[in-house]
């Protein structure tokens, strides 16, 4: 099997594509009038407002956060995430190395959702752990 969708709830599905479209500096698709879909590799990362979509309540915020790399300096995405919004976590909002060997940094969307934006070449993806 393939992963290839991550849903991330979100109550105004214009101010979600505007947001995403910023981090992600890319714009994305409108594929109904509650989904927005961004490309990230083989996965699809989609903003779902359950109402503008025709479900009858919103639902709430991903509980555990989706992680995401970039080829960009983190400086310049952290930088760009806070600026259309985004609130860093209180204790891991700074860029720095993860126990796990990671270089990242953590955020919050403007719906709740936490974010990770790991730097592309540091992902831990399984055994032994790199020690930066």
């Amino acid at each position: 099997m393939q992963l290839f969708r991550v849903i991330i709830p979100v109550r105004d599905i214009d101010a979600a594509a505007t947001f995403y479209a910023a981090l992600m500096g890319a714009p994305g698709e409108r594929v109904s009038r509650g989904r927005h879909y961004f490309k990230c590799g083989a996965t699809i990362l989609a903003c779902w407002d359950a109402l503008a979509d025709g479900d009858l309540e919103y639902v709430a915020a991903n509980p555990a956060p989706v992680y995401l790399s970039t080829d960009e300096p983190l400086e310049a995405v952290r930088e760009r995430a806070i600026a259309a919004g985004a609130n860093p976590d209180t204790q891991r909002g700074e860029i720095g190395v993860r126990p796990w060997g990671e270089c990242s940094f953590y955020v919050t969307d403007p719906w709740q959702n936490p974010l990770c934006l790991v730097q592309a070449g540091s992902e831990y993806t399984g055994g032994p752990i790199r020690r930066a």
